[in-house]
């Protein structure tokens, strides 16, 4: 394997023909369709990150494009020769040795040997009994030990500590491999991607920038969309209104116009059904908590000869968002536990405050069984109840919340991704109230969309957070302070999140790393402005005003139509045919004109109602 000093990433020409890509690519999930023309390429060297919703077909596209899934219909285009690598989100390790493993695909083993080692693995380690982050780093090290000519990446820094991730950058960087990557993790992607695929409404769109740049073209072409669909629905309501008044004589022009209504309304239905649902998830403190929650004096803890933890000393107050960090195997989870007076020192003193009431969010999936049903899983003791902090509630409706199906209710829980089953961890969790909430590792598997969500919820949430994290924009954006761990027992507690950390203990975790640089500079991501909660009054007095329109509007129009239907009006009074022609058009184009301010108020109300 190369050194871990990195050339920085160049991106590959445009005009080179992709080496690997799929073109017009459809795929049926049940009576559902996953992709319906989807098109992608890959040119040598480019590194692409896509992105999606949970349950959208990211992972299923990979293993198209991996060649492991066949598409129903539509072109996969491989150059010959080329050579694919694929990481899945769930790596199967086989092998006496993770060396065995990582040969297993025509690596030469001296690769394999240098490529383990730089993730950080013994070549000669057992695959019994691997962690997490050894599977992973196994996988990833297999993966680059065969130089692939396309590396394609599943979640890849699921399981990972910072350390870790920050040699898979670099890894990246050095790799020639053309490279995909679907990944929840922003601080990752902004700093090795220079493309982003877009998966949406079952098609792919392509951004020829980095993933720092994503946001922002996300919501302009959300909000051109949801333009179109505003339109669509004037449109429709205005042909509702035509077809209402139409005359029989002109029948046969009048169906050619039904035809394109039905049609316009075909094309919204799949507009609303392709939206993104909202989580509907929620946090509740299960009351309030002593303003100590832990006083922590000189706390150490050793398993044999191996010191976990020197003298430590801290003091968490209500209210606090503590992020603890370091490698796999620092001591981070026995961290928690001695906080929480559920593990005792074997020196000093931790002193618990009153009425701590404390849940687990463990995303390690672990406490899943793979035959429950999702349906078992939130009803645990049989029914059809489950208690949402303290109050009974249909588990059907809850599990709406969280954006399941009808369909996936009775469905055993390995048939759902990783992104769902993380979501089912946290519905079932939040269902509890606490004071006191632990998160282990809980951004793995799920989309940008939930884990914005969740971080929102975080910090409106009135208690106390202890986090435990790789993901760096995650700690970011919570963190209140920072616990790093370096394995050798050293713990050093910081104000602010992991670059807070980083900046004021340079060399804490070992010697500097050169890790890859930025594919571009990733613009800060301020925080949105919250929106208001209704309409305004204004809006609201025009919205009556409108509404008192479109009532009485019609009559006057049928009055007007039914003057103007007299055949003798012209001959005994031109005049009054002309006036009440003139009012007959301005009538027709103010109601036209009230119902589309009316419709863009009530979209906004509605808007506006649901983001509450």
């Amino acid at each position: 394997m190369a050194s871990l000093a990195r050339p920085r990433y160049l991106p590959p020409p445009m005009s080179r023909a992709p080496i690997l890509a799929l073109k017009d690519v459809r795929l049926a999930d049940g009576p559902a369709m996953l992709f319906d023309g989807v098109d992608l390429g890959l040119e040598p060297r480019v590194r692409a990150c896509l992105v999606g919703r949970n349950g959208a077909g990211k992972s299923t596209l990979l293993r198209i494009l991996a060649g492991e899934v066949q598409a129903d219909a539509g072109e996969r285009t491989v150059t010959p020769g080329t050579r694919i690598a694929f990481v899945a989100q769930e790596p199967a390790i086989v092998g006496a040795t993770v060396l065995d493993y990582a040969i297993s695909g025509g690596a030469p083993a001296h690769q394999a040997e240098a490529a383990l080692t730089d993730f950080g693995l013994d070549p000669a380690k057992s695959t019994q009994g691997l962690s997490g982050g050894e599977i992973r780093r196994a996988a990833l090290a297999k993966a680059f030990a065969e130089d692939p000519d396309v590396l394609l990446l599943d979640e890849p820094t699921n399981h990972l500590d910072i350390l870790a991730i920050e040699v898979l950058e670099a890894e990246i960087a050095a790799a020639r491999a053309a490279t995909l990557i679907v990944s929840h993790d922003r601080a990752f992607l902004d700093r090795v991607t220079g493309r982003c695929f877009w998966l949406e409404h079952r098609k792919v769109r392509r951004l020829d920038q980095g993933f720092f740049a994503f946001d922002a073209w996300a919501e302009k072409i959300e909000a051109q969309e949801a333009e179109e669909a505003r339109r669509l629905a004037v449109t429709i309501k205005q042909e509702m209104h035509w077809l209402a008044r139409g005359v029989t004589a002109r029948r046969t022009r009048n169906e050619g116009r039904l035809r394109r209504l039905n049609a316009m309304r075909e094309a919204k239905a799949q507009w609303m059904k392709d939206q993104r649902g909202q989580l509907n998830m929620g946090l509740a403190s299960s009351g309030v908590s002593g303003q100590r929650v832990a006083e922590v004096k000189g706390i150490s803890k050793a398993f044999g000869d191996r010191v976990v933890l020197k003298p430590f000393s801290t003091r968490i107050l209500r209210g606090d968002r503590i992020a603890i960090v370091g490698p796999n195997g620092a001591g981070k989870t026995t961290l928690v536990k001695l906080l929480l007076g559920e593990l005792p020192p074997d020196a000093g003193e931790v002193k618990l405050g009153t009425n701590l009431e404390v849940t687990y969010i463990d995303q390690s999936r672990a406490a899943l069984d793979p035959e429950m049903t999702l349906k078992d899983v939130l009803t645990p003791g049989g029914g059809d109840q489950v208690m949402v902090r303290g109050r009974p509630m249909h588990y059907a409706g809850y599990a709406k919340d969280f954006l399941f199906r009808e369909s996936q209710f009775r469905q055993p829980v390995r048939t759902l991704s990783g992104g769902e089953r993380n979501r089912l961890l946290l519905a079932r969790a939040l269902a509890n109230a606490a004071n006191v909430m632990v998160l282990d590792e809980p951004t793995n598997d799920l989309d940008m969309d939930t884990l914005d969500l969740l971080e929102d919820l975080l910090a409106d949430y009135e208690g106390t957070l202890i986090l435990v994290s790789h993901d760096r924009d995650f700690v970011d954006r919570l963190a209140t302070s920072t616990i790093g761990l370096d394995g050798t027992g050293r713990a050093v507690e910081t104000p602010g999140g992991w670059q807070d950390f980083v900046a004021q203990n340079p060399g804490f975790f070992g010697a500097p790393r050169v890790t890859a640089p930025k594919a571009a500079p990733a613009a800060p991501r301020p925080a949105a402005p919250k929106p208001a909660a209704k309409l305004s009054f204004k809006d609201q007095r025009r919205l009556q005003e409108l509404d008192g329109l479109i009532h009485d509007l019609p009559g006057k129009i049928a009055t007007l139509e039914t003057a103007l239907a007299d055949p003798d009006l012209y001959s005994r009074d031109p005049g009054a045919f002309d006036r009440f022609t003139r009012a007959l058009q301005a009538a027709q184009a103010q109601l036209a004109a009230a119902e589309e301010e009316w419709l863009e108020l009530e979209e906004r109300r509605e808007a506006l109602e649901a983001g509450r």
